[in-house]
């Protein structure tokens, strides 16, 4: 039982050190990951020197800075190949950035976080502001599941236009239910916007969403909000479809 406990510990330990190369910086010294983990200088070296040799881990022998190995990628790439929300999306959500100029992404929820599966540049947003694999807040789910979630108040505020009481949030989630999309304005960037549509599974349930965003100078939401909103339900519904969406009509005939 002891062996079995140091055996978790020292795995534990080194998904810790590979979760300390997301956080922001793409290159670490061994002290800053001993900083960001909590680690010891020791231990951490040692954790590295195991990965590195696992290819899970690369380490620059001129500057000696570590970053994420190329076996990191097989391994993303097989959890995002096997994923069937990314296996739908994927084609779509680029031909909407390719069409709209606009980025796409496609989130799903992981805890209180969205977790974005992937993300397509436009012409008009040419800088990536999410990049697959990146979290950021949460801003809308179900209503019970959101307050359990996200229990503390005030919410945490990005910019001035942050919607940060649970009373103002409700009454925009049940505008969003009503009209089928969402919008966001510099509610988490300054200078940026999106407009976004749920996506369902076969059982009807929201399982993901499709967004589209970009400089408020090109995403237009005064002038674009109808048929950009249009545009990307219509992406979001061919997506579930794939996904063995059927539709409310179908499902209440499929249960009585």
């Amino acid at each position: 039982m002891a062996a079995e406990a140091g055996s978790n510990q020292s795995v534990e330990r080194a998904l810790t050190v590979l979760r300390a190369f997301t956080a922001g910086r793409a290159e670490l010294r061994v002290s800053d990951v001993a900083k960001a983990t909590g680690l010891g200088l020791s231990t951490a070296s040692r954790l590295l020197g195991t990965l590195e040799a696992a290819g899970f881990v690369d380490r620059d022998p001129v500057s000696g800075l570590y970053r994420l190995g190329l076996d990191m990628v097989t391994l993303g790439g097989a959890v995002l190949n096997s994923h069937p929300v990314h296996r739908e999306a994927r084609q779509i959500a680029q031909n909407l950035a390719a069409d709209l100029g606009l980025g796409a992404n496609v989130a799903v929820r992981r805890d209180d976080r969205l977790f974005y599966l992937l993300n397509f540049e436009g012409r008009q947003a040419p800088r990536a502001f999410v990049l697959a694999g990146q979290r950021n807040p949460l801003h809308a789910t179900g209503l019970a599941e959101r307050r359990a979630l996200l229990p503390a108040e005030p919410l945490p505020g990005y910019t001035p236009k942050t919607i940060t009481t649970h009373e103002r949030l409700d009454e925009e989630i049940a505008a969003v239910q009503a009209r089928g999309y969402a919008t966001e304005v510099e509610e988490l960037a300054l200078g940026r916007a999106c407009v976004a549509a749920p996506i369902r599974d076969g059982s009807g349930a929201v399982v993901a969403a499709l967004s589209v965003n970009g400089p408020l100078s090109a995403i237009d939401i005064a002038a674009r909000e109808e048929s950009l909103a249009r545009v990307v339900i219509e992406a979001a519904d061919s997506i579930s479809i794939g996904l063995g969406y059927v539709g409310p009509a179908h499902l209440a005939e499929a249960v009585s």
